[in-house]
């Protein structure tokens, strides 16, 4: 792989694998720090990068791998919801409405952040990211049962934990 190659096959997915980071991590700084990381293993591994049908669900395999050392390192459990990660800008919106959607933007972020780990991973890379089940198979190395299952539960747990703060205002 050569540096143009690098930079059509691995450059475009630095933001998705930052944000994936962050998700795990729950630092910016450290998130940064993780994606400089797996650019520089990808780099260094260039040689062996032909062989690699999609790259970019390899560098999320990698971001997921790195992110999981950091976590145990600082043994740290708990991620930091993404502030941003759900930003919806529509100047059609009431100041009211606008609040709202905000409110229920960082409960959704509390809610996911509140999930086991596998969940919160499937459900970030397939409702937040937007990759396929076979991709988050190949990311997370789990099998299609599993993601399904995990996507499944994390759902419905946000689900029924958002429809009982919405009927009891809790």
């Amino acid at each position: 792989m050569n540096f143009e190659s690098f930079q059509n096959r691995v450059l475009p997915a630095k933001n998705k694998l930052f944000r994936f980071a962050l998700r795990l991590v729950g630092s910016e700084e450290e998130a940064k720090d993780v994606v400089q990381e797996v650019m520089i293993r990808v780099w260094n591994g260039r040689e062996q990068m032909a062989e690699i049908q999609n790259m970019e669900a390899w560098c999320m395999r990698i971001t997921k791998n790195l992110s999981l050392d950091r976590i145990r390192a600082n043994s740290r459990r708990q991620t930091q919801p993404i502030d941003g990660s759900f930003d919806v800008r529509n100047e059609a919106l009431t100041p009211h409405e606008s609040t709202e959607l905000h409110e229920s933007m960082q409960r959704i972020n509390r809610l996911m952040a509140a999930l086991p780990d596998k969940q919160r991973q499937v459900m970030h890379l397939r409702d937040v990211e937007g990759y396929s089940y076979n991709e988050i198979c190949d990311i997370l190395d789990i099998d299609m049962n599993q993601v399904k299952v995990n996507l499944f539960r994390a759902r419905n747990a946000v689900r029924e934990k958002l429809t009982k703060a919405n009927a009891y205002g809790l």
